[in-house]
């Protein structure tokens, strides 16, 4: 299972999503080379996807609607320091701007949260990171689970609190979120639930004997 992305309540970014509008800057960052981008969001997760951004683009800006990020310290200081950001505070999204054919972003209508003053914002895209919310509502109240949403499960394994249930992927991963972590948590799921089965097997040959 997989965790979604939150998303803007912006009529603009919904229609525009797919088309300069994303939510993974390791999967789509390669489009923006040389281009100028920016981050939404103040957490972990929008400072590493502009750092990882700043690589590629021209110019990166995080808009982050407090005067404050909530991120690391240490990844706060790499992002203050590297010369191809700027962050723009107390600020939220009031509506993605571009053309139709071919969609496109062109720039971003800013709101001051704090003023109510309007401006404008150069983009050419913009990456939503404003945290992912996982798939875990079906086991609510029946496996454990972190404040986050998150599956818990024990330390080094796959294994929930219900004995022969295992959980892998991103309703588990709260920090990397990729393909290939994913893989790793699945095939580290597929072993547990092997030595689980072969357990329960050895179990009832001995009770039988």
């Amino acid at each position: 299972m997989t965790s979604a992305s939150r998303s803007l309540t912006l009529f603009h970014s919904i229609t525009r999503e797919g088309h300069f509008v994303s939510a993974c800057a390791t999967c789509d960052g390669f489009f923006f080379r040389n281009k100028e981008v920016v981050v939404v969001g103040g957490g972990n997760t929008a400072v590493e996807e502009a750092l990882y951004l700043a690589n590629l683009a021209s110019k990166v800006t995080l808009v982050h609607r407090r005067d404050h990020l909530r991120a690391e310290r240490v990844m706060q200081e790499r992002l203050f320091k590297h010369p191809k950001i700027e962050v723009v505070w107390d600020s939220a999204i009031a509506e993605i701007c571009g053309g139709t054919q071919p969609p496109n972003v062109t720039h971003l209508r800013l709101t001051n949260t704090k003023t109510g003053v309007e401006s404008e914002l150069k983009a050419d895209g913009v990456f939503i990171a404003i945290g992912h919310k996982p798939a875990t509502e079906l086991f609510v109240d029946q496996l454990v689970m972190r404040d986050s949403g998150y599956i818990d499960v024990e330390p080094g394994t796959t294994r929930t609190n219900v004995p022969g249930v295992f959980a892998a992927g991103d309703v588990t991963d709260e920090h990397y979120r990729q393909a290939v972590t994913a893989a790793g948590l699945g095939c580290m799921a597929a072993l547990d639930a092997e030595r689980w089965l072969a357990a329960g097997e050895l179990d009832q040959r001995e009770a039988a004997e």
